[in-house]
Protein backbone atom coordinates (compact mmCIF):
# COMPACT_ATOMS: atom_id res chain seq x y z
CA UNK A 1 0.00 0.00 0.00
CA UNK A 2 1.39 3.35 -0.67
CA UNK A 3 1.19 6.54 1.71
CA UNK A 4 -0.76 8.22 -0.25
CA UNK A 5 -3.57 5.60 -0.38
CA UNK A 6 -3.08 4.76 3.26
CA UNK A 7 -4.04 8.75 4.08
CA UNK A 8 -7.13 8.50 2.12
CA UNK A 9 -8.50 5.62 3.36
CA UNK A 10 -8.09 7.49 6.77
CA UNK A 11 -10.81 9.93 7.53
CA UNK A 12 -10.86 10.44 11.31
CA UNK A 13 -8.52 12.87 12.51
CA UNK A 14 -7.08 10.83 15.34
CA UNK A 15 -6.51 8.36 12.79
CA UNK A 16 -5.37 10.82 9.93
CA UNK A 17 -2.47 11.65 12.56
CA UNK A 18 -1.80 8.01 12.61
CA UNK A 19 -1.96 7.36 9.11
CA UNK A 20 0.42 10.31 8.14
CA UNK A 21 2.67 9.03 10.70
CA UNK A 22 2.90 5.60 9.33
CA UNK A 23 3.11 7.59 5.64
CA UNK A 24 6.36 9.48 7.20
CA UNK A 25 7.45 6.20 8.78
CA UNK A 26 7.23 4.59 5.20
CA UNK A 27 8.56 7.61 3.77
CA UNK A 28 11.40 8.28 5.55
CA UNK A 29 9.84 11.33 6.16
CA UNK A 30 10.68 13.50 9.16
CA UNK A 31 7.24 15.21 10.87
CA UNK A 32 7.86 18.26 13.93
CA UNK A 33 5.73 16.40 16.65
CA UNK A 34 3.88 20.41 17.66
CA UNK A 35 4.82 23.73 16.80
CA UNK A 36 7.71 25.72 18.57
CA UNK A 37 4.97 27.84 20.84
CA UNK A 38 2.69 25.17 21.57
CA UNK A 39 0.32 25.50 24.31
CA UNK A 40 1.88 24.36 28.09
CA UNK A 41 -0.04 21.07 29.13
CA UNK A 42 -2.85 21.61 31.84
CA UNK A 43 -0.39 19.72 34.33
CA UNK A 44 2.35 22.80 33.54
CA UNK A 45 -0.43 24.99 33.76
CA UNK A 46 -1.16 23.24 37.46
CA UNK A 47 2.14 23.35 38.72
CA UNK A 48 2.53 27.08 37.74
CA UNK A 49 -0.83 28.04 39.47
CA UNK A 50 0.38 25.81 42.95
CA UNK A 51 3.60 28.17 42.95
CA UNK A 52 1.85 31.19 42.19
CA UNK A 53 -1.25 30.75 44.29
CA UNK A 54 0.85 28.87 47.29
CA UNK A 55 -1.99 28.28 50.06
CA UNK A 56 -3.09 24.97 49.20
CA UNK A 57 -7.04 25.91 49.83
CA UNK A 58 -6.75 28.78 47.52
CA UNK A 59 -4.99 26.61 44.52
CA UNK A 60 -7.79 23.98 45.25
CA UNK A 61 -10.34 26.85 44.58
CA UNK A 62 -8.98 28.22 41.52
CA UNK A 63 -8.57 24.91 40.12
CA UNK A 64 -12.09 23.61 40.55
CA UNK A 65 -13.02 27.07 38.72
CA UNK A 66 -10.29 26.43 36.18
CA UNK A 67 -11.43 22.59 36.19
CA UNK A 68 -14.78 23.58 34.82
CA UNK A 69 -14.15 26.62 32.59
CA UNK A 70 -11.77 25.20 30.59
CA UNK A 71 -10.31 22.62 31.80
CA UNK A 72 -7.05 24.28 31.80
CA UNK A 73 -6.74 24.60 28.38
CA UNK A 74 -4.75 28.19 28.06
CA UNK A 75 -6.38 28.21 24.46
CA UNK A 76 -9.74 27.39 25.34
CA UNK A 77 -12.39 29.73 23.99
CA UNK A 78 -16.43 30.00 24.31
CA UNK A 79 -17.60 29.85 20.67
CA UNK A 80 -20.68 32.10 21.84
CA UNK A 81 -19.43 34.51 24.39
CA UNK A 82 -15.83 34.99 23.27
CA UNK A 83 -14.30 34.36 26.73
CA UNK A 84 -11.06 33.04 26.13
CA UNK A 85 -8.21 31.19 28.71
CA UNK A 86 -7.70 29.33 31.51
CA UNK A 87 -9.97 31.31 33.32
CA UNK A 88 -12.48 31.76 30.46
CA UNK A 89 -11.91 35.93 31.07
CA UNK A 90 -14.93 38.27 28.65
CA UNK A 91 -12.96 40.20 26.84
CA UNK A 92 -9.88 38.09 26.72
CA UNK A 93 -8.31 40.88 26.21
CA UNK A 94 -8.59 41.81 29.73
CA UNK A 95 -6.16 39.86 30.24
CA UNK A 96 -3.38 41.86 28.17
CA UNK A 97 -2.98 44.09 31.49
CA UNK A 98 -1.07 41.29 32.90
CA UNK A 99 0.99 40.91 30.04
CA UNK A 100 1.08 40.61 26.80
CA UNK A 101 1.61 37.24 26.03
CA UNK A 102 -1.37 36.48 27.65
CA UNK A 103 -2.88 34.31 24.63
CA UNK A 104 -0.41 31.37 25.49
CA UNK A 105 1.06 32.09 28.56
CA UNK A 106 -0.55 30.26 31.63
CA UNK A 107 1.40 32.04 33.93
CA UNK A 108 0.03 35.39 32.50
CA UNK A 109 -3.54 33.95 32.62
CA UNK A 110 -3.01 32.87 36.03
CA UNK A 111 -1.95 35.79 37.42
CA UNK A 112 -4.63 38.09 35.96
CA UNK A 113 -7.39 35.09 36.68
CA UNK A 114 -5.88 35.22 40.50
CA UNK A 115 -6.26 39.06 40.59
CA UNK A 116 -9.63 38.84 39.43
CA UNK A 117 -10.92 37.09 41.85
CA UNK A 118 -9.11 38.28 44.47
CA UNK A 119 -10.56 42.41 43.39
CA UNK A 120 -13.81 41.08 42.78
CA UNK A 121 -14.75 38.53 45.02
CA UNK A 122 -12.16 38.33 47.94
CA UNK A 123 -10.18 35.46 47.49
CA UNK A 124 -10.50 32.06 44.73
CA UNK A 125 -12.04 30.34 46.79
CA UNK A 126 -14.86 32.88 47.59
CA UNK A 127 -15.16 33.60 43.64
CA UNK A 128 -15.62 29.33 43.71
CA UNK A 129 -18.24 29.55 46.14
CA UNK A 130 -19.98 32.00 43.87
CA UNK A 131 -19.22 29.78 41.03
CA UNK A 132 -20.92 26.61 42.91
CA UNK A 133 -24.28 29.03 43.95
CA UNK A 134 -24.53 30.42 39.99
CA UNK A 135 -22.37 28.16 37.42
CA UNK A 136 -20.56 31.06 36.20
CA UNK A 137 -18.41 33.96 38.17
Amino acid sequence: MTAVSLLRRVTAPKKALAGVTVAAAACGTLIAAAPAQAAAPASSAQATAKKMIGNAAEYQCFDRIVQHESSWNVTATNASSGAYGLVQALPASKMASAGSDWRTNPATQIKWGVDYMKDRYGSACDAWTFWQSHGWY
